[in-house]
């Protein structure tokens, strides 16, 4: 019986997926015990940190 990953395994395979750098097993291991609300979840979290540091270096660079 397989164990369901936690929210914080989640969010490390959603880190690595923002890389594009998941293991073929590694893919097939998250995709059997992850739960889909903590992805989508996991997503979103994700995406907000990026825009949020996206728009943090922008400011940085085109301050005077």
């Amino acid at each position: 019986m397989n164990k369901k990953a936690g929210f914080g395994a989640t969010m490390k395979a959603v880190f690595w997926s923002f890389f594009g750098v998941r293991k073929r097993k590694d893919y097939e291991h998250d995709a059997a015990n992850l739960n889909p609300v903590h992805v989508i979840i996991g997503g979103l979290i994700g995406v907000v940190i990026f825009i949020v540091t996206l728009l943090l270096v922008v400011r940085m660079a085109v301050a005077k």
